[in-house]
């Protein structure tokens, strides 16, 4: 049965004219009468009773019109539920991140997808970066946060934060009390670095360029920290001084103070990253969100 022809029946049988159903249909009244006629011929009953009045359902029209208008209802539910699943608008995402994307970067993009998704369930997993990576290869999380760049071909990134790196100094520092510090200045100072892993150099590989554009390699006293408040503690602790992307600031530490670099203007990136062949419309929803929440601070 089409469905067209269902729609201009009920329209007919609502209205009680051929005149005002195809009105409201935007046709002229022949072709509906026509489509009508059709639908009769069809069915091998007739709907309407024609008088110069208008025009009356009849006993099978009457239950042609109940079944017609659940019908209808139907296809309408499932066409927009339809729509809704390949819109991105309703199913499951799983987020890994690094606990330092929550500084700044994950909070508005979790709140930006909430209010224009909230039928999405959102399932967040804190981790380190080679497991959000691992993870993403056996389909465990659809996409993750992390410190790029990443050296991965089967992997996507988009920047979703770029942010300056500031030198975390513990309180009690000679160079505490100044408004800028030049990176050369610690160039003899014990440091507390990040993790590297393997085909990631993220944070690690910006800090390490850091320092060799400054003129020296630095002297790392504790390395492999993948927490960034872990890296601050050891700092606010007098273990060192840091490398850290200025975000950490939100984290307020007793005793670490964090200086802008005078000479140079060193940033990090904090990347969404996802598998290339993936193809799930929520995780596109999420992407379109992530992008417009983009912050080059």
């Amino acid at each position: 049965m089409d469905l067209r022809r269902l729609r201009y029946f009920v329209a007919v049988a609502e209205e009680a004219s051929f005149n005002r159903a195809a009105q409201k249909l935007h046709m002229s009244q022949p072709p509906l009468s026509n489509q009508i006629k059709q639908l009769e011929k069809e069915l091998g009953v007739v709907l309407f009773e024609r008088t110069s009045r208008g025009v009356r359902v009849t006993e099978a029209g009457e239950l042609l019109l109940e079944e017609a208008r659940r019908i209808l209802v139907q296809i309408d539910q499932t066409t927009r539920a339809v729509q809704r699943v390949g819109n991105g608008e309703v199913g499951r995402l799983t987020l890994g991140f690094v606990p330092s994307a929550s500084d700044e970067a994950l909070p508005p993009i979790l709140t930006d997808f909430r209010e224009r998704y909230p039928e999405v369930e959102l399932f967040l997993r804190e981790m380190r970066p080679n497991l959000i990576v691992q993870r993403l290869h056996a389909g465990q999380i659809d996409a993750g946060l992390l410190y790029l760049p990443l050296e991965d071909p089967t992997i996507e990134t988009e920047c979703v934060l770029r942010e300056p790196l500031v030198l975390a100094l513990p309180e009690t520092h000679p160079l505490a009390a100044e408004e800028k510090v030049e990176l050369r200045a610690v160039a003899r100072e014990p440091f507390v670095l990040p993790a590297r892993y393997a085909m990631m150099p993220g944070l690690h590989g910006q800090v390490m360029e850091a320092c060799r554009e400054a003129g020296f390699s630095p002297d790392a006293v504790q390395k492999d920290v993948w927490l960034m408040q872990t890296i601050v503690g050891l700092v606010a602790g007098g273990i060192g001084v840091a490398l850290v992307p200025a975000s950490l600031r939100n984290l307020r530490r007793r005793g670490v103070v964090y200086k802008f670099l005078s000479e140079l203007s060193p940033t990090v990136e904090l990347g969404v990253v996802w598998r290339k062949e993936e193809r799930s419309a929520v995780l596109a929803s999420f992407l379109e969100v992530a992008k417009h929440n983009f912050k080059n601070t």
